[in-house]
């Protein structure tokens, strides 16, 4: 089995900043892309970033130059910084991780539970 478990949403204000955590556990024998994704209601699940584990990133164009994405392969986490926030990000964030599973050796994509993000004054 795999877990990943996030943390870092809550409220804040425009232009407040949040910094975001999503940490991978279990059977897992190696790691490959790690992203964030988010979801507004009667919307679909849109990309916002993405790392490889060659470390190359992806950003949505609503997040170049204000968020930024890194992993600390050690301790198999992603993290998502977010700055300048605004009210227009304010949406469920979900980590997204492509991962091979022991014993398996299959590579499957996996989704955290979503921690929510209100930007609000």
């Amino acid at each position: 089995q795999v877990q990943l478990v996030e943390s870092g949403g809550g409220l804040v204000q425009p232009g407040g900043s949040l910094r975001l955590s999503c940490a991978a556990s279990g059977s897992i024998v190696s790691i490959n892309t790690m992203g964030w994704y988010r979801q507004v209601p009667g919307k679909e699940r849109e990309l916002v970033a993405r790392v490889t584990n060659g470390r190359s990133t992806d950003y949505a164009d609503s997040a170049k130059g204000r968020f930024t994405i890194s992993r600390d392969n050690a301790k198999n986490t992603v993290y998502l910084q977010m700055n300048s926030l605004k009210p227009e990000d304010t949406a469920v964030y979900y980590c997204n991780v492509l991962l091979t599973t022991w014993p398996s050796r299959r590579e499957y994509y996996y989704w955290g539970q979503g921690t929510q993000v209100t930007v609000s004054s």
